[in-house]
């Protein structure tokens, strides 16, 4: 994958809602950071744990890079690990950017945010905002202190644009008739946030014909799909010379771990790609939720925290 790994310093932890902080990362000799785009995200070393996090600064200022971060109730450690223990003038280990949510080119756009779904829709808004293109915002969450980055979006809107808040506990969830109606048809609409309203924005897009103008980015995976009954297969990794076999119960990664061979990953759940390997032989079956058919058929490689093997033998880039 050859992203940019560095060591960067931990300049500024700031409350941005209830149960969210900001992150922003410097390098320690204050140089420019890698250039990334909107919908890029950053890949952390948290205590032991590799986990992505939007970007939600100026993709403009090369001069630092923000992530914002919610203290997940479910964390694996690394959200807790950002609330409880890092600090300023903390060292963190990064890697990326990397961009699997790009702004694509289009005459205006639709925004809908779900909870912490708004982080990378925020450096979205303020590209749009810098280049003069139309959009409006929607953010729900479950109550008006949850939701980040709120003073920033209407700093934003005031330049150009519209953001409209969607506390549940005050008014319920989306209202996405509203938020798409009289969609242009130069429009595109990014939609982030949690499974249901994913869903509920593709059904929309669907009923009113516009479901190829729908960009969307996970934050977590739908429930995965059980192997199938004699669904074995052999993985040889060609660079580490060894051969492993992987059963039902058993993720390619699992199986390629054990056996000592280092792969990056994170969310073991097909979202975040981390673990995208190169197949050099063998045809894969896609489970991720990241790449779209048209990218798996035209793709070499695979998410192999969630993918598997369609053929009885995989040989992959590792």
């Amino acid at each position: 994958m050859n992203e940019p790994e560095l060591d960067l310093l931990v300049r500024r932890l700031t409350w941005e809602a209830e149960g969210v902080l900001s992150v922003e990362l410097v390098h320690p000799e204050g140089k420019p950071l890698p250039a990334w785009q909107p919908g890029a995200h950053l890949d952390l070393h948290l205590g032991g744990h590799l986990r992505q996090y939007s970007l939600c600064s100026d993709a403009q200022d090369p001069s630092h890079y923000r992530v914002g971060v919610l203290n997940e109730v479910s964390s694996r450690g690394g959200s807790r690990y950002v609330h409880t223990r890092l600090r300023p003038g903390d060292t963190v280990r990064t890697v990326g950017p990397r961009n699997n949510f790009a702004l694509e080119e289009a005459a205006e756009y639709r925004f809908v945010a779900g909870g912490i779904g708004v982080t990378p829709l925020v450096a979205m808004v303020r590209e749009a905002v810098r280049t003069g293109r139309r959009w409006s915002l929607v953010h729900g969450g479950r109550t008006r202190a949850s939701m980040a980055f709120g003073a920033e979006l209407e700093t934003l809107a005031g330049q150009s644009g519209r953001v409209t808040f969607t506390p549940q506990d005050e008014l319920g969830h989306i209202d996405l008739d509203a938020a798409l109606a009289d969609l242009p048809a130069d429009a595109l609409v990014y939609c982030c946030g949690p499974e249901p309203l994913l869903s509920a924005a593709r059904e929309k897009c669907a009923a009113i014909g516009c479901e190829d103008r729908l960009r969307f980015e996970r934050f977590a995976a739908p429930e995965p799909r059980p192997a199938a009954a004699g669904s074995a297969f052999e993985v040889e990794c060609s660079r580490s010379g060894i051969t492993v076999a992987v059963d039902e119960e058993t993720s390619i990664l699992q199986a390629v771990e054990q056996a000592g061979v280092d792969v990056p990953s994170s969310c073991r759940d097909g979202i975040c790609g981390t673990c995208e390997t190169r197949v050099l032989g063998g045809d894969p079956e896609h489970r991720d939720w990241l790449l779209s058919d048209a990218e798996h058929a035209e793709s070499r490689t695979m998410m192999i925290c969630v993918s598997r093997c369609a053929s009885r033998r995989l040989v992959l880039d590792l």
